[in-house]
């Protein structure tokens, strides 16, 4: 699995830091910045609860990558 984060349109709520805190992080500003490019199988669901978490909806996981 690969996380795609569309950071234009992170307004910086922190709900993917908060349910994958190993998977996400935030910036300086309180942005969305991912911990890595590609998601260990074992830490899939939390970046999946993660995505689903987001209000804007901004991150985009590619099951296929």
């Amino acid at each position: 699995m690969k996380i795609i984060v569309n950071l234009e349109t992170c307004c910086g709520h922190a709900r993917c830091a908060a349910k994958a805190p190993e998977v996400f992080g935030l910036d300086d500003l309180g942005f969305c910045r991912p911990l890595m490019e590609v998601v260990p199988e074992a830490l899939q669901p939390s970046a999946r609860l993660a995505a689903a978490n987001c209000p804007e909806a901004v991150i985009f996981l590619d099951e296929d990558a």
